[in-house]
């Protein structure tokens, strides 16, 4: 007001007035006259007030109705010139509130046919009612200050009550109860006199003031009271021809005809509407329920067109102003019986777009043809529009919505977020505008996007509000800062109650408008084909998915989430999450792509879509291809977008969102690299995928976003982590369960985000691992799809790498939990069967141990527990890495690692020796567990301390919580215990199925004890003995016994195998002898640390059976190696005192080194550091402890036990076997020779107690070994040749082991002597052996010569062959023969007849003579014989009244006699030299008996001598052999021997030293022998010379006979030299008698018997005397 009041303002409207009257009466100053003088005299009246007073305006009002009438009667005048002026001028007056009563005028004017008086009456109408309006509130601005309680409007009150109102305020109540009037063509109160009024302008008139003076109403009861109950029921009469109609519907269906809408009024009425919406929907709550159901309403399809675009422009407007939204909602949809208004707004919007697509506007003529043949299997073409290309552009240059064949252009209408009206403003159009194509849809996508951002933006600041003033619900107590003074609890209280209600206020809105909204966003989204406003749906989507999130509005996320996610990919594109969810709320649109392979582009929006990528889809069974669009990866951009921004609401929904991504992942074929980031994949993926240039440029940035999204999850809480590793997790299951049972490529997007996520939340691990690690491990590692499980393993093993290498607060060193739980699922893999995963296990080991190696600290058990996991049947590849991870613990790691996993590694590398994949792997572990226990040994100290100290630890754990300490080994000290673990390992390795890893554990384990095991607690040993070494011996023992005894082909490869080893057996007897040989090494080296134990001789008994069972296999290398083992045990040299002189040593010392060989560890030429000398043993023991001395009584017993041992295997290996075939096991020569051989050194310690009965059982054993017979495949080497007399060495050691006896009995007391006889018997036995060999069991052997011709034979069966036992024989011969003669005159010898034993073993190789297998062995007996008899007959005689002799005369009868006398028959090649010599032999015997025998007859038994003198007598006349060639006769006749014998038989029987009466008994009885014999010759020969005739007796005859002839002159010759009282008459008579006989041989042919004939007669002289007296008498 104040620029009109002010004076240059009044004094300008007095020019103006006065210009404006002179020139109306210049206008009528021909037509209208009177008008012209009312216009005259107005300027002098303007003149006189201008003049007159100072307050000019004031006065201009007192007489207005002077001034105004001038301009009145102009309009009056209807000229419309004149009227234009008139009513410019009122209208310059009404504003400076001039005018009162022109209103009327100025309606009235209104209605004139004349457009510009029309015009300008309107202007001045509206002015009018302004001005009334305005003076109105400023009357109220002066009277603010009073405040009064305006009484209240009773609903019956009188229109006309309006007593309570101030004068200006009366007349704007009446202008405007009249306006009411007016428009519902009712009669003015007011304005009397009008009588006319179109409604648009009362309408127009109506709106501006709602519009303009909201106050007014608000404020003034009275005017509430209007509109009430005026204007709404006017609004409301006035709407209802538009509710009523229906576009297209028959007048004849209604009865009565149906008034059509008005254009003009329809579109005002909106407005009204629109104002009292806005500006006084508090007071009009009910009615503006009824106005936005109408609005609904108009939008229905059955109303016309422009209805509906105006409808829409009217909710656009509503739909900028998010609080009057929110007050919809609180006051109706919150509300229980009352129309939920807020949802039927969206819901009619978007059923408004559905029907825009569905009906065809009537503006598009060329798709209304088509809405009826949109059928699935048709295809459409594409509407012919100008501004289209055809589908094979596949751009529309428009931006357009296009669905199922209509087309809707979109149409730039507004700025986002203010409702311009188009049709709304049309206030000049009567008739109903036609609507541009696309515009009602583009009002209302913009009514659903300003919506949309309008309650997003709203909600959100008021959530941001609450979360800055309250702390979250939860922390009520907590109070936040309030400016106000108030208590603070109340406010906090308060502020909970405003956010209650504030929230519910918010969900009910989201709840209200969701459905809607995504179902018409999800239309328009399928639809556009303009990116724009594809970005605007998407970007409304994202906010309401954001919002919904937020409010926690968990089933509308995820169908917003939904939306977006199908629209990311291809149509129809078969999801499974997507197609459970809530996004059944979305109209259900089903096609189908046409053929599988073909590329057929559905009749949907997307044939206007650019295709950018053209892929597999991600399914089981893949059919076909699908193709991207770029609307797709818009869409997929917006999911990145929400996901990076909004992932902390996401919660359960993360699931559709990271499914969808993998999906698109897998169809632009992108593919995880290291780390878990996604990379666009090979071309060599296949032909499948097709990307274009322009995706090609974008796939890094996805893929770029797609890592930002997982990295920016370092953000979330929590709990919003937990939902994405969930999420990502049932993915990960998903994709699994697809690539089960074949072999495609599967998805791997989860496993690489897994991955990805955990490791940019390395800083809170502790909070996902277990789920991460656990999905991992379980699932993923376990998958049979081979590509899948590599990846789970890659993503496992990456965590755990970066997990550990990461820079934990606190360290990792500091926080052994986190370790461990880092190292955990390292360890779990070991669970895990399939080798590609324990192979990323290992590599995951070794870049640990290269990277880390120093700091594992506690995680080392599990560190080795996966080395040691690997099993024997995982493959080469694997043990093998496993075995490279523990060589590099072994060289690298020991001194870091804590002490207590020492044994850990221990286990670990034994467990690689026993894996029998590689042989190689198996070995070096063995070298590895060499290296250790050398560490052990240089760092011995530094170990036992910390495991010292570990240990006492534990032992105070394990007490408080009242357990056993329960380890290996127990009592043994740790340090010993890690020992003895190690040792057991060895052992286990001893016993390996492959023979080079027997022998190097074997080699390994007795050096490693030999080098380091003095530094064992003394205690200990006794376990090394019983838990080690015993055991491996049972266990060696075992296996070998039970080994097989196939033929092995070849050692695997081309590697041929020595026969010694061909069998698993003999390779076992390899073993057996290794483990026998290091145990009895130990045994002796260690002697002084074994004996102090409690248990020595239970260990020696052990031992002893041990070697026993060796010794009784059968198996030559093992048995024999068994008695080297021995042997070394037996040279152990007990302790020695000071007072002892040490004993002499055994007779035979068996080196044995050369025995054994040396035995050390291959190629393990490190210098051992302990050297044990007797004297520091004994050094090292004094300083703690005196020397201990075993009690000689103990160490007897040992020898004794090893006594028992050696009968034992003496006496099962030399027992011959009671059958025999090719397999019958017959102990070797060798064996046999071993055995012997340690009885010397044996008997050395165990003389003092040996007795009769040991002799007896050591005489078993010599006997039967040497009986044992030879392999003759051995013979060459073990057998002298026949001619050769030579003693096997079992031989010699027999031999030996009875020297080194008898020697000791010689110098032993007197009791010992009795054995005496036992060693005679021994000896004789084996002379025996000469003629008889032993046998062996029932074994046939052949004879030695007859082997030798077998050998050209090479592969003839082994038969096994008779030793030559001649040399044996002989020379225990002249063994008994020396002992003889040393021992003759002893008592036991004497009593034990030894003697006769003597002669009657050479009994019989003297009765064979010629027969015997050697000619030297009878040639030996004889001398031997003659050797005992001429030291022992001189003893018999001595003892010849004992009769301890007496049996013995008669067997040296028999033996002389079947020596003599020979039955067996000389060899026909005897030359007659060895005859000769021969023959000297036997005159030798002959000058025995004649020397030794007779001369003392009177000592020996008579018929001894009687049988001797048969003997001799028997020689004296031999009887010559038949086989005698004449020529030799004369030598072959023995002559010499017989002259011996006739000549000692005379000598006896007519010596002159007759003594006693016994010998004349034995010449008599010889010479009566004689001559009868003689007499017998002669009458023999008579008779066959007599039978002969003329033919010559045989040769022999006429020898013996002349022979016979020769002997009877000797005889008598003798007979005369003898003395005369010395010869028997008996005798003469004898001889005489013989005369007769010879005389009858004269007549014999012979003239060699006549010549012996003459000599043998010539001394018959001598009796030729006369008869005489005494011869008579003697015949009488």
């Amino acid at each position: 007001m104040s620029s009109t009041n002010s004076p240059e303002a009044v004094k300008k409207l007095l020019e103006n007035m006065q210009s404006d009257l002179r020139a109306l009466s210049l206008e009528c100053k021909k037509k209208f006259p009177p008008v012209k003088e009312a216009a005259e005299s107005g300027i002098i009246k303007v003149k006189t007030i201008a003049a007159r007073n100072t307050e000019i305006l004031a006065a201009l009002k007192e007489n207005s109705s002077e001034v105004v009438q001038p301009f009145l009667m102009g309009c009056g005048t209807k000229e419309p010139k004149i009227t234009q002026l008139c009513l410019a001028a009122i209208q310059r007056l009404m504003s400076h509130e001039v005018v009162s009563e022109a209103i009327v005028l100025c309606f009235r004017l209104h209605f004139t046919k004349d457009n510009i008086t029309n015009n300008t009456a309107a202007a001045t109408v509206r002015q009018v009612v302004t001005v009334v309006f305005e003076r109105m509130v400023a009357e109220d601005e002066q009277h603010r200050d009073i405040i009064e309680q305006p009484a209240l409007v009773q609903a019956n009150s009188n229109r006309r009550s309006v007593s309570t109102l101030k004068p200006c305020a009366k007349d704007a109540y009446m202008l405007f109860q009249d306006l009411c009037q007016l428009v519902n063509a009712d009669a003015p109160y007011w304005l009397v006199g009008m009588t006319e009024m179109t409604r648009t302008f009362g309408l127009e008139l109506l709106e501006s003031v709602l519009n303009d003076f909201p106050q007014v109403f608000l404020q003034h009861q009275e005017f509430s009271f209007l509109l009430k109950e005026r204007v709404c029921p006017l609004v409301i009469k006035l709407f209802s021809p538009n509710i009523k109609f229906r576009q297209g519907s028959n007048t004849s269906s209604s009865p009565a005809p149906v008034e059509k809408p008005y254009f003009p009024i329809c579109m005002r009425l909106l407005r009204v509407v629109s104002v009292l919406i806005k500006q006084f929907y508090s007071l009009l709550v009910t009615e503006c329920e009824i106005f936005l159901s109408l609005l609904v309403k108009f939008l229905d399809a059955d109303k016309p067109q422009w209805l509906r675009a105006v409808a829409v422009e009217s909710i656009h407007r509503l739909c900028v102003q998010p609080q009057l939204l929110r007050s919809f909602c609180q006051s109706y949809d919150m509300k229980q019986h009352s129309t939920k208004v807020f949802r039927d707004i969206v819901n009619a919007l978007g059923s408004f777009i559905q029907s825009l697509f569905l009906v065809p506007p009537t503006g598009n003529p060329a798709t209304a043809n088509q809405a009826g043949n949109n059928n699935a299997g048709g295809t459409v073409s594409a509407p012919a529009n100008p501004g289209m290309l055809g589908i094979g552009g596949g751009v529309t240059l428009l931006p357009a919505f296009e669905y199922r064949g209509t087309w809707i252009p979109i149409l730039t209408i507004t700025v986002q977020g203010s409702a311009k009206a188009t049709y709304l403003e049309m206030l000049d159009k009567v008739e109903p505008p036609t609507i541009p194509e696309g515009y009602a849809m583009s009002v209302a996508f913009h009514c659903l996007l300003d919506l949309v951002r309008g309650i997003t933006s709203m909600i959100e600041g008021e959530l941001g509000e609450t979360e800055t003033e309250c702390q979250p619900t939860s922390e009520a107590a907590s109070s936040t800062t309030q400016s106000s003074e108030q208590q603070e609890l109340q406010s906090t209280a308060d502020e909970m109650d405003k956010e209650i209600v504030n929230k519910a206020v918010w969900e009910e809105m989201v709840n209200a408008c969701w459905c809607g909204l995504l179902a018409a966003l999800s239309l328009l989204l399928d639809a556009s084909t303009d990116e724009a406003a594809t970005e605007n749906i998407l970007k409304a989507e994202l906010t309401m998915a954001a919002l919904c999130g937020r409010l926690g509005l968990v089933t509308s996320r995820d169908a917003f989430i939904t939306a977006i996610c199908k629209g990311s990919l291809p149509p129809h594109y078969a999801l499974t999450v997507l197609n459970t969810t809530t996004a059944a709320t979305l109209s259900n649109k089903s096609y189908s792509i046409q053929g599988q392979s073909v590329m057929m582009i559905s009749p949907s929006s997307e044939s206007h879509q650019q295709v950018v990528a053209v892929g597999q889809p991600l399914a089981v069974q893949p059919q076909g291809t699908v193709m991207l669009t770029s609307k797709n990866i818009q869409c997929m951009r917006t999911l990145l977008n929400l996901a990076h921004c909004h992932g902390a609401v996401l919660g359960t929904s993360w699931q559709l969102v990271l499914a969808t991504l993998q999906h698109l992942v897998w169809i632009l074929g992108l593919k995880p690299s290291s780390g878990g980031a996604l990379k666009p994949g090979r071309a060599v993926e296949g032909p499948s995928t097709v990307l274009t240039t322009a995706v090609m440029t974008d796939l890094p940035v996805i893929s770029n976003i797609l890592s930002r999204l997982f990295e920016s999850s370092q953000y979330l809480d929590d709990v919003s982590l937990h939902h994405l590793i969930n999420a990502l997790c049932s993915l990960s299951l998903e994709a699994m369960d697809m690539a089960y049972g074949n072999n495609k490529e599967p998805s791997l997007f989860a496993v690489a985000k897994l991955l990805e996520t955990g490791l940019v939340n390395m800083h809170r691990i502790e909070i996902l691992w277990r789920p991460l690690t656990g999905h991992l491990l379980e699932k993923v590692c376990q998958h049979p799809n081979s590509r899948m499980r590599e990846w789970g393993a890659e993503a496992l093993t990456s965590l755990i790498k970066a997990g550990l290498t990461f820079n934990h607060d606190p360290p990792l060193s500091q926080n052994q939990r986190l370790q461990l739980l880092l190292l955990n699922p390292l360890k779990e893999m070991s669970s895990i069967n399939h080798p590609d995963i324990r192979l990323k296990q290992l590599e995951c080991v070794l870049q640990i141990l290269q990277s880390q190696g120093d700091s594992l600290g506690p995680g080392w058990p599990l560190v080795l527990g996966v080395m040691g996991a690997i099993r024997n049947d995982q493959g080469e590849s694997l043990i093998r890495t496993a075995f490279q991870c523990l060589q590099l613990v072994v060289t690298d790691f020991l001194p870091t690692m804590p002490c207590s996993c020492l044994q850990i590694v221990v286990d670990v590398a034994g467990s690689f020796g026993l894996h029998n994949q590689e042989l190689n792997i198996s070995l070096t572990s063995i070298g590895l567990l060499w290296n250790i226990s050398d560490y052990f040994f240089q760092r011995g100290e530094i170990i036992e301390k910390e495991l010292n100290k570990e240990e006492a630890a534990q032992q105070k754990q394990a007490e408080e919580k009242g357990v056993v300490l329960n380890r290996p080994f127990h009592p043994a000290p740790p340090f010993d215990c890690l020992w003895l673990c190690l040792y057991a390992k060895l052992g286990e390795l001893c016993v390996d199925p492959r023979p080079a890893v027997r022998k190097s554990a074997g080699q390994t384990l007795f050096s490693t004890i030999g080098a380091h095991g003095t530094l064992l607690q003394h205690s200990t040993w006794h376990t090394v003995i019983w838990k080690v070494l015993f055991h491996l011996l049972d266990r060696v023992r075992e296996s070998s016994t039970t080994a097989d005894k196939e033929k092995i082909e070849s050692g695997g490869g081309n590697i041929l195998i020595h026969h010694s080893r061909d069998t698993a057996e003999k390779q076992w007897a390899e073993t057996w002898v290794l483990t026998l040989a290091g145990v009895a090494r130990i045994f002796n080296t260690r002697r002084y640390l074994l004996q102090p134990l409690g248990d020595f001789s239970r260990a020696w008994d052990v031992l002893l059976d041990h070697i026993q069972s060796a010794a009784l296999s059968k198996n030559n290398e093992v048995s024999l190696a068994a008695l080297k083992s021995f042997q070394e045990i037996l040279q152990i040299v007990s302790p020695v005192r000071d007072s002892d002189k040490p004993e002499t040593p055994p007779a035979v010392n068996v080196p044995v080194s050369v025995l054994l060989g040396s035995i050390s560890g291959p190629g393990l030429s490190r210098p051992f550091v302990r050297t044990d000398s007797i004297g520091e043993r004994l050094g090292r023991y004094s300083s703690s402890e005196p020397p201990i001395v075993t009690d000689e009584l103990e160490d007897l017993n040992l020898w004794w036990a090893a006594w028992n041992t050696w009968y034992r295997i003496g006496s099962e290996s030399t027992k011959p076997p009671i059958t025999f075939d090719k397999l019958t096991f017959i102990p070797s020569q060798p064996f046999l020779t071993a055995l012997i051989q340690i009885f010397p050194a044996l008997y050395q310690h165990i003389k003092t107690g040996f007795s009769m009965d040991d002799l007896q059982k050591l005489g078993v054993i010599l006997h039967s070994a040497v009986s044992v017979p030879i392999s003759s495949d051995a013979s060459p080497f073990i057998l002298p040749s026949y001619t050769e007399a030579v003693l096997t060495s079992l031989q010699e050691a027999v031999l030996t082991a009875l020297d080194v006896l008898q020697k000791a009995i010689c110098i032993g007391s007197e009791n010992m002597q009795i054995m005496y006889p036992a060693i005679f018997d021994q000896l004789l036995a084996f002379v025996e052996f000469s003629c008889k060999p032993p046998q062996y069991g029932q074994l046939e052997t052949k004879h030695i010569a007859n082997a030798k011709y077998n050998q050209i034979q090479l592969f003839a069966p082994a038969e096994w062959v008779a030793l030559n036992y001649v040399p044996f024989a002989e020379r225990s011969l002249e063994v008994v023969v020396d002992l003889y003669q040393k021992t003759a005159c002893h008592k036991a010898v004497v009593n034990e007849k030894v003697l006769q034993n003597i002669i009657k073993t050479l009994r019989f190789p003297l009765s064979l003579k010629y027969s015997c297998p050697s000619e030297s062995t009878w040639k030996l007996a004889v001398s031997s014989l003659l050797k005992v008899l001429s030291i022992g007959l001189p003893v018999a005689r001595q003892h010849a009244s004992s009769g301890k002799f007496d049996s013995m005369w008669p067997e040296l009868a028999n033996t002389f006699e079947d020596f003599l006398f020979t039955k067996s028959i000389p060899p026909d090649n005897l030359s007659i030299q060895e005859f000769q010599r021969n023959e000297c032999i036997d005159v030798e015997v002959v000058q025995l008996i004649s020397t030794e025998i007779l001369p003392y007859a009177n000592f020996i038994p008579k018929e001894f001598v009687g049988q001797i003198m048969t003997m001799l007598n028997k020689g004296s006349i031999h009887s010559q052999s038949s086989s005698f060639t004449e020529a030799e006769i004369d030598i072959r006749l023995r002559e010499e021997f017989s002259k011996m014998c006739f000549e000692t038989l005379l000598q006896f029987s007519f010596s002159n030293k007759v003594t006693t009466p016994q010998e004349g008994y034995i010449s008599r009885m010889a010479l009566s022998v004689l001559l009868k014999r003689s007499q017998d010759v002669l009458h023999r020969y008579i008779e066959d010379e007599r039978l002969s005739g003329k033919c010559p007796l045989p040769r022999q005859q006429v020898t013996e006979i002349i022979f016979v002839l020769k002997a009877v002159s000797t005889l008598i010759d003798s007979l005369k030299k003898t003395q005369p009282e010395n010869v028997d008459e008996n005798t003469w008579a004898q001889v005489i008698a013989l005369y007769p006989t010879l005389v009858e041989c004269i007549t014999c042919s012979s003239s060699e018997v006549c010549s012996a004939l003459k000599e043998a007669l010539v001394p018959f002289k001598d009796f030729m005397q006369p008869p005489a007296s005494k011869v008579q008498n003697g015949e009488s």
